[in-house]
């Protein structure tokens, strides 16, 4: 009896362990905020206070999505001690636009899963064709690896960052353009940037690494210690 009463004071324990925390999810291009559904009820599990955001990712250039967004995180964890973040793809850009042009003061941990730090070859190679700018709107055409591009120009984080990218690929064709291994989008040395605290490489899909179990448990471990797990 004695045994169940600890068990249960350790489960709650832990359920408000990291309340006054805020985990903010920010989707990638052209997706939305459901693709952080699996990702947000683990967080939510392990105590913190999760905000998954829907930004209309394929209307606006980054800089306006990044400013609309902030707006949404101050109002929405103006309680919170820390505010953390897990991002899918472009997700992760606009966290690097909003802490180059106007911090969050109180930023934690973030973990950026298949991000194009360094830009997408995709994007270089036929971003400029009439049906992709359709699909991705004003920001995909941002997302290109010119080193004087948009995303070259936000130089190296300064914030306890973590990038999960993955070796896998459901699109041959866009693998061709990417050199050497890729998820599908982007290249296992794009998704690095100076700065970063922990890099890993996963055996996943561009469209899926949110959804994988292991890739879960290593976005819990380093928001809690600050690395990844062996």
């Amino acid at each position: 009896m004695r045994k169940t009463l600890v068990l249960i004071l350790m489960a709650l324990l832990s359920q408000h362990a990291y309340s006054n925390e805020t985990v903010v999810l920010l989707h990638g291009l052209a997706r939305t905020s459901k693709s952080m559904i699996k990702m947000e009820a683990a967080l939510k599990a392990d105590g913190y206070t999760t905000l998954n955001l829907n930004y209309p990712s394929r209307k606006h250039k980054v800089e306006h999505l990044a400013a609309n967004v902030r707006k949404e995180i101050i109002v929405a964890t103006s309680s919170s001690t820390k505010v953390h973040f897990v991002t899918h793809s472009m997700g992760g850009i606009l966290v690097r636009q909003i802490q180059k042009s106007d911090p969050i003061e109180n930023i934690g941990r973030v973990v950026m899963l298949s991000p194009p730090n360094q830009g997408s070859e995709v994007i270089d190679r036929i971003g400029d064709h009439s049906a992709v700018q359709k699909v991705n709107g004003p920001a995909g055409d941002q997302l290109g690896t010119s080193s004087d591009g948009f995303v070259a120009q936000l130089g190296p984080v300064e914030f306890e960052l973590g990038v999960i990218t993955g070796d896998r690929s459901i699109n041959w064709i866009n693998s061709m353009m990417i050199d050497g291994k890729d998820d599908g989008k982007v290249s296992t040395e794009s998704a690095k940037v100076e700065g970063m605290t922990d890099y890993k490489v996963i055996h996943a899909t561009h469209p899926m690494i949110m959804k994988k179990q292991t890739v879960i448990q290593d976005v819990l471990h380093f928001l809690k210690n600050g690395n990844f797990r062996e």
